[in-house]
């Protein structure tokens, strides 16, 4: 036997070159040896196969337990950057979306705003380092900032949340292009609704009507006593503050809080029941000036159809996963600079720059100017802080009255 049939590398022996038949001993006995590698591989392959197999389907089990609890994406869909997209418009650039709305418009627009829409009016938002508003309450003494709007420690030492809310009391503060780009919208029927973060209530400053606006965190407009419930207005309110009072029910004596939530205390049902109705048609969901780290609120995002465009003007780039790709499906965060972005754009910028871009691009500049310049003429003539209200001005009549 040559060293060939022995190390197994050619079927045939070879004598002096010349291929020659193995014999039938030779033959039998690597027969045998192959048949039983075979058999002992095959025994090998078949327990790694079911091994792998019993793998993949626990791997599978988990998948789909994740899918069907979280409502998380598949990890082989979201990965699949080859996939075709079906883009809402065909370009997803602030560039892009403006040259479409211009040719084809949008009808039914929701907006979605927080504290980023006013801090050109000088009033802080509430968690930018520094210049943040939970940054700068050392004077008050809280046990931690965030007591200030904590409704158990409100009942017990109201005082610090008065004196600031004198300091951040709405009629001190003007709105912003931002709020009168959301007038606009109105005035030139394509607001569905405007739901707000904000309590300074500078939207209806602008001129929104009451029915345009969800204020998901409340607002100053009404108070209400924590002991029996009485309803008291925003100039009943106003004048305690601004006298240093602490406000106390004319009934009951009980303390009257504004109308604003507090960490412990449910939202509006408004800002439950209305989303349903408002987003069943919404083209265009617009938001502004929020972290979107705030829920409820910032589930909104989520209520937009597959087909609604999603414009976010911000200074910062928000609303992205922060997880890997398998743990979100396209509905659960913003996609703009992604590949399998299909409806999501993005402005990262000041809100007011924002706004005013856009207005420029359709056209609006003018109306837009137009809506500034009468409104902040209309605040100059009204009374700021404390001063006595105007008994002909209707939204001050409006304020007049104690429920």
């Amino acid at each position: 036997m040559t060293d060939s049939v022995e190390n197994g590398s050619k079927s045939e022996n070879v004598e002096d070159g010349v291929p020659i038949k193995p014999s039938s001993t030779s033959t039998s006995t690597s027969t045998s040896t192959a048949t039983a590698t075979a058999e002992a591989t095959t025994k090998q392959v078949e327990s790694d196969s079911d091994s792998q197999n019993e793998e993949d389907g626990t791997m599978d089990m988990i998948s789909r337990f994740f899918s069907q609890t979280f409502h998380l994406a598949s990890g082989k869909a979201a990965d699949n950057e080859d996939a075709i997209v079906d883009k809402v418009i065909p370009e997803l650039t602030f560039e892009g979306l403006s040259s479409y709305w211009r040719e084809h418009g949008f009808k039914n627009i929701v907006t979605m705003v927080g504290a980023g829409i006013s801090t050109s009016a000088g009033i802080p938002d509430f968690r930018s380092p520094g210049s943040g508003l939970y940054s700068n309450l050392k004077k008050y003494k809280l046990p931690h900032p965030t007591a200030i709007f904590d409704v158990d420690y409100f009942q017990r030492n109201p005082t610090p949340f008065f004196a600031l809310a004198k300091e951040l009391y709405p009629g001190s503060f003007d709105p912003t292009p931002a709020h009168y780009f959301v007038r606009l919208l109105h005035d030139k029927g394509l607001l569905k609704r405007h739901y707000t973060q904000n309590i300074d209530t500078l939207d209806r400053l602008a001129g929104l009507p009451e029915n345009k606006i969800i204020e998901a965190h409340g607002s100053f407009h009404t108070s209400h006593c924590l002991n029996c419930n009485r309803e008291y207005d925003m100039a009943w309110m106003k004048a305690k503050i601004f006298a240093d009072e602490l406000p106390k029910c004319e009934e009951c004596k009980g303390l009257i809080k504004p109308d604003i939530i507090f960490f412990g205390e449910n939202l509006p049902g408004k800002f439950y029941s209305t989303p349903e109705e408002d987003f069943q048609d919404c083209d265009l969901l617009i938001i502004m000036g929020t972290s979107l780290e705030v829920q409820p609120f910032a589930s909104l995002i989520h209520r937009a159809g597959p087909r609604c465009v999603r414009l976010l003007i911000n200074r910062d780039a928000v609303g992205r996963s922060s997880f890997a790709s398998w743990m979100n499906t396209n509905e659960q965060c913003l996609l703009y600079g992604k590949p399998k972005n299909t409806r999501d754009v993005a402005y990262l910028g000041d809100c007011d720059a924002g706004v005013l871009a856009l207005a420029e691009a359709l056209g609006w500049a003018d109306e837009l100017q137009q809506l500034i310049r009468s409104g902040q003429q209309k605040t100059e003539e009204k009374p700021h802080n404390g001063a006595k209200l105007d008994a002909n001005d209707p939204q001050d009549k409006e304020e007049e009255t104690v429920k």
